[in-house]
């Protein structure tokens, strides 16, 4: 299985970046935080010329849940997910919560991350 999700788009990378915040917001996960690295980079006075924004998203009822079973999640947590430009196109995507919970072993965490990967991968699929 493939550890990450990715869709490609159409739209620009600002209007993709827009259009996920609102999917995630309908889909029940808030932005915690975001990063423009294209950005970050060059305030470091480096060249960086492609877009690239990591955006960090939770549902906080099923973080507490996660967390409340096995608090080392918190290296996973909050998940990320990113909006970048490649060879002219544009693409988004996340690493599939299922990949970093499987690395734990722990069986009992699997249907959350399952839950949290189906809805994220729709909120992914919507701003398409």
């Amino acid at each position: 299985m493939d550890i990450k999700y990715e869709v490609k788009t159409s739209k620009t990378f600002s209007t993709a970046v827009e259009d996920l915040k609102k999917s995630l917001t309908e889909n029940k996960f808030g932005v915690l935080w975001e990063l423009n690295f294209k950005e970050k980079l060059e305030e470091k006075g480096l060249d960086f010329h492609q877009n690239f924004k990591v955006l960090e998203v939770c549902n906080p009822k099923q973080a507490k849940e996660v967390l409340d079973r096995h608090i080392e999640v918190g290296y996973f947590l909050p998940c990320k997910m990113v909006v970048y430009e490649k060879e002219n196109s544009v693409f988004m995507g996340m690493m599939r919560p299922t990949s970093m919970i499987g690395m734990l072993e722990q069986e009992e965490l699997l249907s959350i991350a399952q839950q949290v990967e189906t809805v994220l991968k729709k909120a992914l699929d919507e701003a398409i």
